[in-house]
């Protein structure tokens, strides 16, 4: 599966891979694999990232562009 929003939401952060590898307990390579949509996510992870980005699954998996985390209340 292709992360399209990964790469985007980083640098809209000016993070670098590494501290995303670091926040998710991976090594950067393996981050780096996830943005080019080489190397699949678990559930957890795509959470994790979700919530660090305050938006959903769906946004960041390409299902949709409403970035709102329609979670919250």
């Amino acid at each position: 599966m292709h992360y399209k929003r990964l790469k985007e939401l980083r640098k809209k952060e000016d993070l670098t891979q590494q501290k995303l590898a670091d926040y998710l307990h991976v090594n950067q390579k393996t981050y780096s694999r996830y943005e080019r949509g080489e190397h699949e996510m678990t559930a957890d992870t795509l959470d994790k990232l979700a919530t660090f980005y305050d938006t959903t699954v769906d946004y960041l998996i390409g299902r949709t562009d409403d970035p709102t985390n329609t979670t919250k209340k």
